[in-house]
């Protein structure tokens, strides 16, 4: 690969328990260049959010290295973790995550609170990416007046309000219909194409095929990994 390394695993193992230890991952080995649009695929148990988890800081491997840009972030504090969280990596998830009584725009804007921008900026902020994600005219509903798929899309702007350069996607249509799905992916490979990392775990191929690598897991390992 040409570009530089966003992210690197190297022999990454997780377990869960003690008195009956569960190992999720069982030694994974993976590169993820600068710009790669990148699909983790693997039915239900095969450590594929567990990987997306170590990936996003999360968690922390029980062995091995997750390194980003260039840092061992296996080896950070807690509060240096989640400075790279807050700094490089946007989060959008399944279950969308957003504050019930709080509008699109307020949602949007609520990582920016916590790091001492002003209400006039985080607000500017907040309507630009909103109007980025086509909802524009939809700022000032909460997500009981908006579809799933509108909501998802609160979430992908939350996420691109710290102008992150990784973008992890947990199941990022699971709760959609066919037609959400295909215009949530559309935003999400538009992200792809300025530049950003984008990494979407997946169990439907039609989901996978979206992105221009496909990494498959199965029982903790990678037993696929293959450029489209």
């Amino acid at each position: 690969m040409t570009q530089k390394p966003a992210i690197e695993v190297r022999g990454v193992r997780k377990v869960y328990g003690a008195k009956v230890p569960v190992e999720a991952l069982k030694g994974v080995d993976l590169t993820i260049a600068a710009g790669e649009f990148v699909a983790l695929i693997g039915a239900s148990g095969s450590g594929k959010s567990t990987l997306m988890h170590i990936l996003g800081c999360l968690q922390r491997p029980s062995q091995g290295e997750l390194v980003i840009d260039g840092v061992n972030a296996a080896e950070l504090s807690a509060a240096a973790l989640a400075a790279i969280r807050g700094k490089k990596i946007g989060f959008v998830f399944q279950q969308f995550n957003l504050l019930p009584r709080r509008t699109a725009q307020q949602n949007v804007a609520l990582p920016l609170s916590f790091q001492g921008v002003s209400r006039g900026e985080r607000r500017k902020r907040a309507v630009e990416l909103l109007g980025k994600v086509g909802l524009g005219d939809r700022m000032d509903h909460t997500p009981a007046q908006l579809s799933g798929g509108e909501q998802q899309r609160v979430a992908i702007a939350r996420a691109l309000i710290g102008n992150p350069a990784i973008i992890l996607a947990d199941e990022p249509t699971g709760n959609l219909d066919t037609r959400s799905s295909a215009e949530i992916m559309s935003i999400l490979k538009s992200l792809n194409d300025e530049g950003r990392t984008v990494i979407i775990v997946t169990h439907e191929p039609d989901i996978a095929n979206w992105t221009r690598r496909i990494i498959r897991l199965r029982d903790g390992k990678v037993i696929e990994d293959y450029l489209k």
